[in-house]
């Protein structure tokens, strides 16, 4: 699975949660936004994270 940044901004954009938590990445880590959502990713979707199915289905709409 590749990491696509737009996917990951929609998969954000759907839940609340990931939006808050992308939120507390980058103000406790002090990161910028792509690199706060590059981290996201790794901590919830990849290696069969809770939003690894959901993230493949929007990965394969925006594929088409």
């Amino acid at each position: 699975m590749r990491y696509s940044k737009t996917v990951m901004t929609k998969l954000i954009n759907q839940h609340r949660d990931l939006h808050d938590e992308l939120k507390k990445i980058k103000s406790e880590m002090g990161l910028e936004k792509n690199l706060a959502i590059k981290a996201l990713y790794h901590s919830t979707v990849a290696d069969d994270g809770p939003y690894m199915k959901e993230y493949q289905a929007l990965d394969r709409q925006h594929g088409e």
